[in-house]
């Protein structure tokens, strides 16, 4: 459920001066608290801009990500280091999944999808002068075969044609 900044604001309010918070129906008293706690911690460290939804997601460059993920590392809970800097567990624990696997490449910014090529165009491999000699004696069998197999599809064709005009003509119907 998405809250307004102006709901937000008047929870923390609330919350800070100790007066009771109405939860919202249909959701969990604590886990609402817990909710108004965030933003409360959200407000105390960025201000009113903290409670606000960005318009915008925030762009990590991956020195700050492997700074959050040295952290972790060194041994600080990893939901305490996300909390403390406001990006979500699940996507710094991403990080430090990839930071094993892959080292500081696994950090790097990777925007949308990957880009597919225009065309078909295939990659061109260099081929050894035995190679290409190879291959130009592998395109002619290629071509004979493929002669070859019309050649007796279309002689099996008229055999085919013989054969039904030989049946026709010995039943006359």
């Amino acid at each position: 459920m998405k809250y307004s900044w102006e709901y937000k604001l008047d929870c923390v309010i609330k919350y800070k001066e100790g007066r009771h918070i109405e939860h919202p129906a249909g959701v969990n008293r604590k886990s609402f608290l817990d909710r108004v706690y965030a933003w409360t911690k959200n407000y105390d460290d960025l201000g009113i801009d903290g409670l606000k939804h960005s318009s915008t997601n925030k762009d990590w460059t991956p020195e700050k990500r492997f700074e959050l993920v040295a952290a972790v590392l060194a041994g600080n809970s990893l939901r305490s280091v996300a909390k403390d800097n406001h990006v979500n567990p699940g996507q710094l624990y991403q990080w430090v999944r990839k930071y094993n696997e892959s080292g500081m490449g696994g950090l790097q910014c990777k925007k949308g999808r990957p880009t597919m090529k225009k065309g078909n165009k295939k990659k061109r491999i260099r081929l050894s002068v035995s190679e290409q000699e190879e291959l130009k004696l592998l395109r002619e069998r290629n071509e004979y075969l493929e002669m070859e197999n019309e050649y007796l599809k279309k002689l099996d064709a008229l055999v085919s044609k013989r054969e039904a005009e030989e049946a026709r003509a010995k039943n006359p119907k």
